[in-house]
């Protein structure tokens, strides 16, 4: 018996978990989605039943559905803007600490940079209403 077979054991056991755990996760997710979709068209279905004058009260509720959504995508995008600048300085400030002689701390930049963009479009650039 080779001096290595315990740690192939566990890593072939660690494997087949996190691959049965990730096919089990993807299928709940699947099964919530299916049954979202599914109350969604069954309110919706409700709602067309409904006439008010001469709106289409499902229209509306369509619409109100993507402002709401467009809003929680650019809230989303704001919120990674603010994580990459926080991750960005962090980095910045433990590579200099790392590294006093050398300008290191500068890769920090780099995700500072891409939260500073991402800032910059959900503020400026993101469809508004």
């Amino acid at each position: 018996m080779p001096a290595n077979f315990p740690m192939f054991f566990f890593l072939s056991f660690g494997a087949i978990s996190f691959f049965s755990f990730l096919a089990v996760a993807t299928w709940v997710g699947t099964r919530q989605k299916e049954r979202e979709a599914f109350y969604e068209s069954e309110t919706l279905k409700k709602i067309a039943d409904i006439q008010r004058g001469g709106t289409n009260p499902a229209v509306e509720y369509l619409l109100e559905k993507e402002k709401i959504d467009r809003a929680k995508r650019t809230e989303g995008i704001k919120l990674g803007g603010l994580i990459n600048i926080g991750v960005g300085v962090a980095l910045m400030i433990f590579l200099a600490e790392l590294a006093h002689r050398n300008p290191v701390y500068l890769v920090g930049l780099i995700p500072f940079f891409i939260g500073l963009a991402l800032l910059a479009y959900s503020f400026f650039f993101a469809p508004k209403n």
